[in-house]
């Protein structure tokens, strides 16, 4: 199996996750809604709906870091003249799988700290369980940053032309549209 084959079908992955997390929350705030609107509020309804919310927003950031169309400085790395592309977006490739490793470790001390903790609203649920979020979703991230890098790699020398030629203005086009 190729790499792009790979990078798709992980992408295709998380985007049905997602659905499926934007599903349920959309679900939940509309029956909390209902229950609230009849004066019988479910006790549960706000915590759910934070975790919901919360494993949504992890998901969808290893999904946006699969599409490459996360919070970053495309732009400041097209910008630069082709020798000096490569070494700067290894330094910001660290960066990030370095922050990401470190919250995952981070969130497995947590997972095992809240051992035997339960959810508030619903005692029969593991309080790890809810923050899972963290060590999965920084994994899933990493993953997702690995498979997306090298085509971000190749799209980094597209160009041998200085930044604001019409050549560079086409290639850094190009780079957009390679990485989406």
């Amino acid at each position: 199996m190729s790499l792009e084959r790979l990078r798709r079908g992980f992408e295709l992955l998380l985007e049905w996750i997602v659905i499926v997390q934007i599903t349920a929350l959309s679900l939940l705030v509309l029956v909390g809604v209902t229950f609230r609107g009849f004066g019988a509020a479910l006790s549960w309804y706000d915590e759910v709906a934070s975790i919901l919310m919360a494993w949504l927003t992890y998901y969808g950031a290893a999904l946006a870091a699969v599409k490459r169309a996360h919070i970053g400085f495309p732009g400041f790395v097209r910008s630069l003249r082709p020798a000096r592309r490569k070494p700067v977006l290894v330094v910001a490739e660290l960066f990030v799988f370095a922050f990401f490793l470190l919250l995952a470790w981070v969130g497995w001390q947590v997972f095992d700290i809240l051992e035997g903790d339960r959810l508030v609203s619903l005692p029969g649920v593991p309080m790890q369980w809810a923050q899972s979020v963290l060590p999965v979703g920084s994994v899933l991230f990493i993953i997702a940053q690995a498979l997306s890098l090298p085509a971000t790699w190749r799209a980094a020398s597209l160009t041998s032309e200085p930044p604001g030629s019409a050549e560079h203005s086409l290639d850094a086009q190009a780079l957009t549209a390679s990485t989406e």
